[in-house]
């Protein structure tokens, strides 16, 4: 699934207006954050989510779904889950998938002031 990663950012930010989301250019694709932690990956491979446990399982059930790789002799990642097209295109799916991303995801450490 080859796509546009500006469409799934405006995809993403239409199918989960209640998140506090931030995009950021990287790789030759774009990241997404919550609370200033990365938890998607939108790139020409497709929208893939970083999901773990029983999520990561229950993504990776979905028909078409599949872990992120870069390049097709890359190892495939253990954490973010290409998400079908279907899934991305229907926006309450999107939505819900969104949030068990951000659910999942643990906050960035505070930095201590020194001295």
């Amino acid at each position: 699934m080859a796509t546009d990663p500006a469409d799934l950012q405006a995809q993403l930010l239409a199918a989960a207006p209640d998140l506090d989301l931030s995009f950021r250019k990287m790789f030759g694709g774009i990241m997404g954050y919550a609370a200033g932690v990365v938890f998607a990956s939108l790139s020409d491979v497709g929208l893939a989510l970083k999901l773990s446990g029983t999520e990561r399982d229950r993504a990776l059930a979905l028909p078409g779904a599949l872990p992120l790789s870069y390049e097709p002799d890359a190892p495939p990642s253990k954490s973010y889950v290409v998400l079908p097209s279907e899934v991305v295109a229907d926006s309450a799916a999107l939505h819900d998938w969104a949030v068990a991303s951000v659910a999942g995801l643990k906050p960035k450490p505070v930095k201590k002031a020194k001295g």
